[in-house]
């Protein structure tokens, strides 16, 4: 077998990490010197990595059929899966297929076999109904967040899935919780290497009670968000609906925001998500879809505008922020007659003092109709937009490229100006269209 497997300090300066952290260290020699490993680390500690590391030495560059597959709750996750795996620069063909994604695209990425295939258990499963590719190559699987996975309903799809995969010697599992009911049955593993981290508590999480003088908690909301300032963070709702009303209402207040739920057409969740991460949004009003499984930056805080009915939801919500010993505050807003869950322990509360609420965003989301399909790169479209677009360094964010398509913050004030520079302009060997989105 032979693996282009870059040596660890290559891909964590890829990466822009010093070293792994001590739980990335763990699982990296548990998963080379064991079949089955189980790991259970709070959210944001860098699972993705942690196990990513390791099984890339399993890959074979002789091979033209998929060995490594990675099965994941959410379209979201699969995407941040993807992405960390370009970023490590493997040389492996990695490529994700999930829910909302027209048959079309997955007929591309599957024309030459990824050596990685991440998707969600129905997806997947519907592909080795079809044939769509072969399973006797995959060596190895992993199921991430596997507990959300059935707490979503998956547990059909991934029995069929398991069942499918008659030539495995690497199972690993992953999550955020440790759950009563343990590991499923369907999975066959019975003495797995359980690496186990939830012990390591947030000590940097303040959590803080907000107590709104009305049922109606929308005022008491705006308030909040007024005193806590121009931060990135996430009011947590329990319903669509919810996430509506306080969207319009914190539209009309001038509030500047993004909205996620698992209703939204999936082109508008990954634009939400994509806002967020560059500062087009600081703010983002969601459901528990965005408890665990999203690629979002450092949060300052997030906020329960509507309580979490379970103690690992309010886990979950509260592991958004306070990631790797950063600093956040978890946020309780209620009413004084609302009966808070056992769970949730408040012990101090913060008195709201008054404040400006922040109406404009630095960056504004610029879309090019030009991507990874068009051999196009992050320098490519940095180099447009400081040669052509004359923008100085720090008047450029956030690139991300995707496979059709590429984003771009830049400072709200130069947006017009850019765009007249370099619309209909040549990247590589096609013209791009340069919009706001």
């Amino acid at each position: 077998m032979k693996s282009t497997f870059k040596n660890q300090e290559d891909i964590l300066n890829k990466l822009g990490i010093e070293q792994l952290n001590p739980m990335q260290e763990e699982t990296f020699q548990a998963i080379k010197e064991n079949s089955d490993v189980v790991l259970l680390s709070p959210t944001g500690t860098g699972k993705t990595l942690a196990f990513l590391m390791p099984l890339l030495e399993t890959l074979d560059t002789e091979c033209d059929e998929i060995q490594l597959l990675i099965l994941v709750p959410s379209r979201e996750l699969a995407i941040q899966i993807e992405q960390v795996t370009r970023e490590m620069g493997t040389g492996f063909k990695t490529n994700a297929i999930y829910g909302g994604r027209t048959g079309t695209q997955d007929k591309l990425d599957l024309k030459h076999k990824p050596a990685i295939l991440i998707g969600t258990p129905g997806r997947i499963a519907d592909h080795l109904r079809r044939g769509s590719f072969s399973a006797n190559s995959i060596h190895t699987l992993v199921l991430d967040e596997f507990d959300k996975s059935l707490e979503i309903g998956f547990e059909k799809e991934m029995i069929e899935i398991v069942d499918a995969l008659d030539y495995l010697k690497k199972k690993i599992l992953t999550s955020a919780t440790e759950k009563k009911q343990g590991i499923p049955a369907f999975v066959g593993i019975k003495k797995p290497v359980i690496i186990n981290y939830l012990h390591e508590s947030i000590t940097q999480l303040k959590i803080k009670a907000i107590v709104s003088p009305d049922n109606d908690k929308l005022e008491t909301l705006v308030k909040a968000i007024s005193h806590i300032g121009n931060q990135p963070g996430i009011v947590f709702c329990n319903f669509k609906d919810t996430i509506q009303q306080v969207s319009d209402y914190l539209a009309d207040k001038g509030v500047n925001h993004g909205c996620f739920f698992g209703g939204m057409e999936q082109r508008d969740r990954e634009l939400a998500l994509v806002k967020f991460r560059n500062g087009t949004h600081q703010l983002l009003i969601a459901t528990d879809l965005a408890a665990r499984g999203i690629d979002v930056p450092e949060i300052k805080f997030i906020l329960h505008f509507e309580l979490p009915m379970k103690s690992h939801e309010f886990t979950h919500r509260n592991g958004r922020t306070a990631r790797m010993n950063a600093d956040g505050t978890a946020y309780v807003l209620h009413c004084e007659s609302d009966d808070v869950p056992g769970f949730i322990e408040l012990s101090e509360v913060e008195n709201l003092t008054t404040a400006s609420i922040p109406t404009t965003s630095l960056w504004t989301t610029l879309h090019v109709t030009g991507g990874r399909r068009d051999k196009i790169s992050k320098g490519d479209v940095a180099g447009l937009f400081f040669k052509q677009g004359l923008l100085n360094k720090d008047e450029l964010g956030t690139i991300e490229l995707k496979a059709d398509c590429t984003y771009v913050a830049v400072h709200t004030s130069k947006v017009n100006k850019v765009i007249e520079l370099t619309n209909n302009a040549k990247l590589k060997t096609k013209k791009v269209r340069v919009s706001v989105i």
